[in-house]
């Protein structure tokens, strides 16, 4: 009989941060951010009580964890869609993602939204995080809109920077908006549809 495959260390960690993540992102849609413990997700992920807290020192190391990791996720697909486009190219491509992850994976979306809101407290230790995720996605747009202007699919009166905040504020209010009515997915890609119109009528100059 050959012999069970011995997994490493560093997949056991892959597997554990899954295991953790998913009990994270549950518990913080089920109870919101203030009533999940490290204790509970290490039970809910079938591991010790106290492996979480050992892992992650404290709720802000995991909440920080839980924004890194859905923020990765979502970072993956987005360099995916984008990849050779820019100008409305690219922020359509980044829109219709954007939905389907939505769709994919609602609750981590949730969650993530949740701990972004919950960095708004006054001392809160997730602003740091929050605050480098929002720059990454307007250099983002910015950097779609000025190649577009150097190919010449987006005319060089256009201001990125106005575009990318219109597009960075509207995508958050989208969000907040469908965290109201989680079901309503309908009005969501509606939602969407309606910013790919506003971005494509911006970058006509």
């Amino acid at each position: 009989m050959a012999k069970a495959l011995r997994l490493t260390q560093v997949e056991r960690k892959e597997i554990s941060d899954a295991k953790m993540l998913d009990a994270a992102v549950n518990l913080i849609v089920e109870r919101g951010a203030g009533q999940a413990t490290l204790k509970d997700v290490g039970e809910k992920a079938g591991y010790s009580r106290g492996l979480a807290g050992y892992r992650f020192g404290n709720k802000a190391g995991l909440f920080d964890f839980v924004l890194r990791s859905v923020g990765d996720e979502w970072l993956s697909e987005l360099t995916l869609v984008s990849k050779g486009k820019c100008g409305y190219d690219a922020i359509a491509a980044a829109l219709d993602a954007h939905i389907k992850f939505c769709e994919d994976a609602p609750k981590h979306v949730e969650a993530f939204y949740r701990l972004w809101f919950e960095s708004l407290e006054p001392g809160s230790a997730l602003k740091k995080v929050i605050l480098g995720i929002h720059k990454r996605r307007r250099a983002d747009v910015i950097s779609w809109i000025e190649q577009g202007i150097k190919q010449g699919v987006v005319p060089p009166s256009v201001n990125s920077a106005l575009v990318a905040d219109h597009f960075t504020a509207s995508v958050s209010g989208i969000v907040y908006h469908w965290m109201s009515d989680p079901d309503n997915l309908d009005e969501m890609r509606g939602l969407h549809q309606s910013l790919k119109q506003v971005m494509h009528a911006m970058l006509r100059g």
